[in-house]
């Protein structure tokens, strides 16, 4: 890749830097200074440019907001032992991103733009980015549809953006969940991989109705049987049963997180035993029952690695022993701590320096 693309940075007059408690950060809640905006039309992407993050018009025909042509991604910057800046794994994010382009009819983003693109707009911002434990900066970049026309057909004409927010934890406690027997998030041959607006959408009242009884997320099944787990809500999730490292195996219904890929990654390089394979609900409630399942947590960009404490299933609800100090996914997410923050050695080149 080479550096030299042309963007045109606008900086903002009035840095609202001052507004943020870093002792007090709340997850998606408050945003950093800029934004990179780059439009797409007449069959070509045209010049980057950064400019104050701040509202935009839109037609109210805007074809996105009619048809649901929108994709996002979730990636985090990370402040580094050394002081540097470094992005998680961003190239993970942009190929998936255009394999949610793909599917949704939008066009391919060019490594160029979203890659120089991004050190930019993290320079420019880097005071943004928390240095407390568990903090990072949340950066966002999405896709949406910007023809003004009532038709159903692909649009001609896409906005991408990135905007960045700091965060601090988004899961301050170990989980409830239940199984999801009834609605379904996605089917084999839908849009499940992908990371498509809707998607999200369409979870959310099954997902109100769970939290309404007390759980913080759904473990989806397959949409057939509702008898297979594909994933929870913002995050997939994996299992440790008699000393394996079990998760849902990839299908079209399920999203290929990055977070899933660095954890599998890492339990290899520990020598622990890894199935990707289907994972039946009776198999884990009968683990459950049997006290057998060792851990059950969940891993995401967002969620990094969310201890699973309650599984509900058919109206009864089973608790998971405590992890212990030495307990996988704590051994796990220190792991992943230490090389995110440069404390330790990237055997994987995940990081990308800013």
């Amino acid at each position: 890749m080479i550096d030299t693309l042309p963007i045109r940075i606008q900086a903002t007059a009035a840095s609202r830097l001052t507004e943020l408690d870093p002792a007090h950060i709340e997850f998606g809640k408050m945003f950093s200074d800029h934004m990179l905006v780059v439009d797409y039309h007449d069959g070509a992407w045209q010049e980057p440019h950064i400019l104050p993050y701040g509202d935009m018009a839109v037609s109210p025909a805007n074809s996105a907001l009619h048809y649901g042509q929108a994709i996002f991604e979730g990636l985090k910057a990370y402040h580094q032992a050394d002081g540097s800046v470094a992005i998680f794994r961003p190239l993970d994010n942009l190929h998936r991103l255009n394999a949610s382009a793909a599917r949704m009819c939008m066009p391919a983003l060019p490594e160029e733009i979203f890659m120089q693109g991004l050190r930019e707009l993290i320079k420019l911002d880097a005071a943004w980015v928390p240095d407390a434990a568990g903090a990072a900066l949340y950066i966002r970049p999405f896709m949406f549809a910007t023809d003004g026309f009532i038709g159903v057909r692909p649009s001609d004409s896409y906005r991408f953006i990135i905007f960045t927010c700091p965060v601090g934890v988004y899961y301050t406690k170990p989980l409830r969940v239940r199984f999801e027997q009834h609605f379904v998030r996605s089917a084999e041959g839908g849009t499940g991989y992908a990371k498509a607006a809707g998607n999200y959408g369409g979870a959310m009242y099954p997902s109100k109705l769970a939290q309404e009884e007390g759980y913080h997320q759904l473990l989806w099944t397959d949409a057939s049987a509702h008898e297979y787990i594909e994933e929870s809500g913002t995050m997939n999730v994996m299992f440790v049963l008699d000393g394996c490292l079990i998760t849902p195996a990839l299908s079209s219904s399920i999203l290929d997180g990055i977070t899933r890929r660095s954890v599998l990654q890492l339990a290899h390089d520990m020598g622990m035993p890894v199935e990707e394979r289907r994972v039946s609900s009776h198999e884990i409630v009968a683990a459950l029952q049997a006290g057998t399942l060792e851990e059950a947590f969940g891993v995401g960009t967002a969620a990094t690695i969310a201890t699973i404490a309650t599984v509900g299933h058919d109206g009864r609800d089973y608790d998971l022993p405590t992890p212990a100090a030495d307990a996988f996914s704590r051994r796990v997410s220190q792991a992943l701590e230490a090389i995110r923050t440069g404390s330790s050695p990237d055997a994987h080149g995940w990081m990308v320096a800013v």
